[in-house]
């Protein structure tokens, strides 16, 4: 898993920021509203609304936009459409790029990206071209705070985990995707402080630029493509 911290330390960080400006309450109500489309309104019976629901609460979403968002999916409220893709892609100097949408309008949608990717010198890929680079792993983002690794790797010992990796100030937990919320919960039981849950593309064998310019032109696209309307989630292989 080496190299998916730092590109999630740089999305951490700005998504704190985006809440600040209340931009990623956006892209949590498309979520919750196809999460509840797809599997209904009560959480109870739905883990992906759950995580969602969660994931609302760290970012501090008042409750009625989540009512709101979830009556949008049942039905309950009128609301928009939205149709969920995965767009594979090559950011310059090698970077595989796996680019999740939540969008009404794919033409929008394809058309933003691929003049993105042209941007930078990178380009969208058919399909299978770059998604067999990466797995999809259940990826839970804490503040490392005062747990040693072998303390939290012996605390995790009893599930399903791939990695445990500390960058920084933080900690990042890979797992079985089918274990995400048992292993959050373990984590915050642990005494972590979970900023993030959620299921991801991870990159088999991460990509490292020795060149800062390559680097930081790369980070940039990521961060530009992450701005776009439509997108949800970008990953990539670099380390």
């Amino acid at each position: 898993m080496s190299g998916h911290s730092k590109w999630a330390t740089i999305k951490h960080k700005k998504g704190k920021e985006d809440a600040k400006r209340g931009k990623v309450f956006t892209k949590i109500s498309k979520e919750l509203t196809v999460a509840a489309r797809e599997g209904g309104g009560d959480p109870a019976g739905n883990a992906r609304l759950r995580l969602v629901m969660e994931k609302a609460k760290e970012a501090n979403m008042p409750g009625e936009n989540v009512t709101r968002a979830i009556k949008k999916g049942t039905g309950e409220l009128e609301g928009t459409h939205y149709e969920a893709s995965t767009y594979e892609a090559y950011a310059p100097f090698g970077i595989a790029v796996m680019v999740e949408t939540l969008s009404d309008n794919k033409n929008r949608t394809v058309s933003d990206l691929r003049h993105t990717f042209t941007k930078f010198g990178g380009s969208l890929a058919e399909n299978g071209a770059v998604a067999w680079m990466f797995d999809r792993f259940g990826v839970i983002t804490a503040l490392a705070q005062d747990i040693s690794e072998d303390s939290l790797i012996e605390a995790l010992m009893d599930y399903d985990i791939e990695n445990v990796e500390y960058h920084d100030d933080m900690v990042i937990v890979t797992c079985n995707p089918s274990h995400l919320e048992v292993v959050k919960k373990a984590c915050t039981q642990v005494g972590l402080k979970v900023e993030s849950a959620e299921v991801a593309w991870v990159a088999k064998n991460a990509v490292t630029l020795e060149d800062k310019e390559h680097e930081e032109k790369v980070y940039k696209l990521l961060e530009m493509l992450d701005e776009l309307e439509d997108v949800q989630n970008v990953y990539a292989s670099l380390g």
